[in-house]
């Protein structure tokens, strides 16, 4: 069996300009970045608003597990597939983070005939992208740094200043460090720490600016200290959001790539979704609106976390809404939930099976209940799928009353997906109605209940000291009408990642609380997550390698 990179590697892919040109894109609207990869220049952006939008489909999954779900696979079969049927569709796609390729994913473009490419291209630098952002936050960084030490006019109380720097690779040595050592030369010695790339909130800015004006404003707005007075100092107290859009200027520009059946693809920005509001661009996904009949689009992790982020967050910030939703399981997946080690997800296990539906169950009540989002399950089949197991997943989802597509587009790209299309044309001729979960005038603790309680099952939420404090402070300082963006484990319901299933009657435990003012939202860290993830034992890296003729191998 050829590994995903093989795959990609032995198909020839279409000049850009030829992909460009099937939704209407002209040749003069084209930044190349070699022949596969191109930007989308903001004069024909500009130019869309006029017309109508499509219909826009939110492709999300159950709790992730080690044995993957394939939501990227889906989103990108589920395009093929209508555009397969005559439809005119272009998918929506985040760029993928150097610390989860070298650490567990090892790639993230999708998989078999379902892949976006240049693979590797998408997956190492890609289009220069993240290296801006880095670059932006840490010029943001280095300026603070630099006021403080020529005389702090701002008065910057240093024990709050809360802008940390970034780097695009998992690092857990780099999370808690010590700044200017060395002398007075080098500035006042300060505790401070590295994020990973995609957790900062220049990336979450990026994905949530509507044009470049508004990217400027919103790098302005970023909260990044609190002064002597007790009062927040912003990006532009001293300045910098100029220098940084300076450095931005290109990364807000859309990316233009395909899948291995010549669907368009736009791959722009990549926020962490267990850390960030998880979710590509508002520009892109609006341009890929205006440019197709239907955008399909993934919300990162499980609908816990992406998908509640995509509509509280993404929907209410852009004024967007999906017409229907792709919820995504593996039957290893569920059996994973059900109790089963993942050594053993290959041998067929009808209880844990049972068991485990009370995930997937969980999520698409949440997706069709509780926002109201008509939604169609997507079973990625695996080759070590039984027909009892696929029977027994089948009639558990017809008696909640939901429709399930058997999905193999791993092996057989869009025609495996067909079906799946077919019920997702039928969803989306409904009219949706955006339902979000809670009201800008709540406070931001009954906005952290609602989603904890509604979504997590949670019976309470408890704060620790420094959250509440810090909680008390935002709301007192103006932003207590913001929506929040929850950071905790992707593998469970919880905020404790070994709590599989569909956990329930738990305390949420908030350990920090972080104001993204330029981003519009809240994050609330819960049960000790990172915002720095460290590499696994066996990281990805460890099997990648590169021929004497510039071949890679080892990533997929």
């Amino acid at each position: 069996m050829k590994s995903d990179i093989e795959i990609s590697q032995s198909v020839r892919l279409k000049p850009i300009q030829e992909i460009a040109s099937q939704v209407g894109i002209p040749e003069s609207a084209l930044e190349f970045y070699g022949k596969n990869k191109a930007k989308i220049g903001f004069e024909f952006l500009s130019g869309l608003e006029a017309r109508e939008n499509g219909k826009l489909i939110l492709v999300t999954a159950m709790s992730p597990t080690p044995a993957g779900e394939g939501k990227t696979t889906t989103t990108v079969g589920l395009g093929d597939a209508l555009n397969r049927l005559g439809e005119k569709a272009v998918v929506c796609l985040r760029e993928p983070s150097l610390g989860p390729v070298f650490g567990m994913k090892g790639g993230a473009t999708g998989g078999g005939f379902s892949q976006a490419v240049p693979m590797e291209d998408i997956n190492l630098h890609f289009t220069g992208d993240f290296n801006a952002v880095a670059l932006a936050h840490n010029l943001l960084a280095a300026l603070i740094d630099n006021h403080i030490h020529h005389g702090n006019a701002l008065r910057f109380d240093v024990r709050k200043i809360l802008w940390r720097r970034v780097m695009d690779m998992n690092d857990r040595a780099l999370r808690q460090i010590v700044v200017g050592l060395g002398g007075a030369a080098n500035g006042f010695p300060r505790e401070s720490g590295f994020d990973i790339v995609v957790a900062s909130e220049v990336m979450a800015v990026l994905c949530l600016a509507s044009s470049l004006e508004d990217l400027k404003a919103r790098l302005g707005e970023m909260v990044i200290g609190v002064s002597l007075d007790k009062t927040y100092l912003r990006a532009r107290d001293l300045g910098a959001h100029r220098p940084m859009a300076v450095l931005l200027k290109e990364a807000i520009k859309p990316n233009l790539v395909q899948s291995l059946e010549g669907t368009p693809l736009f791959i722009h920005g990549g926020p962490f979704a267990n850390i960030a509001h998880g979710c590509n661009s508002v520009i892109a996904t609006r341009a890929a609106l205006k440019l197709g009949r239907y955008t399909v689009t993934e919300a990162g992790f499980g609908a816990d976390l992406g998908a509640e982020k995509f509509l509280d967050i993404k929907c209410r910030a852009s004024g967007l809404w999906p017409s229907a939703a792709v919820l995504v399981a593996t039957i290893r997946a569920l059996k994973y939930h059900g109790g089963v080690d993942a050594k053993s997800l290959g041998q067929e296990n009808l209880a844990a099976l049972r068991a485990g539906l009370a995930n997937l169950r969980r999520h698409y009540e949440n997706l069709t209940g509780t926002f109201g989002v008509g939604s169609v399950i997507a079973l990625n089949r695996f080759s070590s799928d039984t027909e009892k197991e696929t029977e027994l997943l089948k009639a558990e989802a017809k008696s909640w009353g939901a429709e399930l597509e058997v999905c193999t587009h791993w092996s057989e790209g869009g025609a495996g997906a067909v079906g799946l299309a077919k019920q997702v044309i039928r969803l989306a001729e409904k009219t949706p109605s955006s339902q979000f979960l809670y009201k800008e005038q709540d406070s931001l603790t009954e906005k952290l209940g609602a989603v904890a309680t509604k979504v997590y099952r949670a019976t309470r939420v408890s704060l620790s000291r420094e959250a509440a404090e810090s909680v008390a402070f935002m709301e007192k300082q103006g932003y207590g009408k913001l929506p929040i963006c929850i950071a905790k484990t992707p593998y469970s319901f919880s905020s404790n990642p070994k709590a599989l299933g569909a956990a329930e009657n738990h305390t949420l435990e908030v350990q920090e609380a972080r104001l993204s003012a330029g981003a519009g939202f809240v994050v609330f860290l819960c049960g000790g997550i990172h915002t720095m993830p460290g590499l696994p034992k066996d990281p990805a890296a460890s099997r990648m390698d590169i021929d004497s003729n510039g071949r890679m191998s080892g990533l997929s």
